[in-house]
């Protein structure tokens, strides 16, 4: 089984993306080695991005932290630790419920341009999703379906 997807085979994938700010994220990242497994990921099926409420965010961070999600941050519950989130979109509820504590929020192609050496980010992601190996200082958070429901109180 082959673990890595070269660049080339992540190039042909970013032609079949119609969402032009993708596109770019993914153009951006293929340029800096460091970010290549987030193109990787970004690069593959939109049903790998997730979509993530802020009260998972919260119950999986600590101040301070600068978190990356590869999908939609949503607005369910409430934050209260000031973070940085780095992700795709988010809800205009979320937004205010991020400024409302603080906190910051920069798309995924924002945050290459400024930290070109991947260092100092969480990611918070599903399991089944890949893990980044390129990022050595980056610590890799998974949520898996059974503990996000436990979160939500369901079950």
């Amino acid at each position: 089984m082959k673990d890595q997807i070269s660049r080339k085979k992540i190039k042909s994938h970013l032609r079949m993306k119609t969402k032009s700010d993708l596109k770019e994220t993914i153009a951006l990242a293929l340029k800096h080695p460091n970010w290549l497994g987030v193109a990787k990921i970004l690069a593959g099926p939109t049903r790998k991005q997730i979509s993530i409420n802020l009260f998972e965010i919260d119950a999986k961070t600590k101040v301070g932290d600068t978190v990356l999600i590869f999908g939609k941050v949503l607005s369910k519950g409430e934050l209260t630790k000031k973070i940085r989130i780095c992700a795709l979109s988010i809800s205009e509820s979320a937004l205010e419920k991020l400024k409302s504590s603080k906190s910051e929020f920069v798309t995924i192609e924002e945050e290459i341009k400024k930290n070109l050496k991947f260092e100092g980010i969480r990611i918070l992601t599903q399991a089944g999703v890949p893990e980044i190996k390129d990022a050595s200082k980056s610590k890799l958070v998974l949520i898996p379906k059974k503990t996000r429901s436990k979160i939500e109180g369901k079950r």
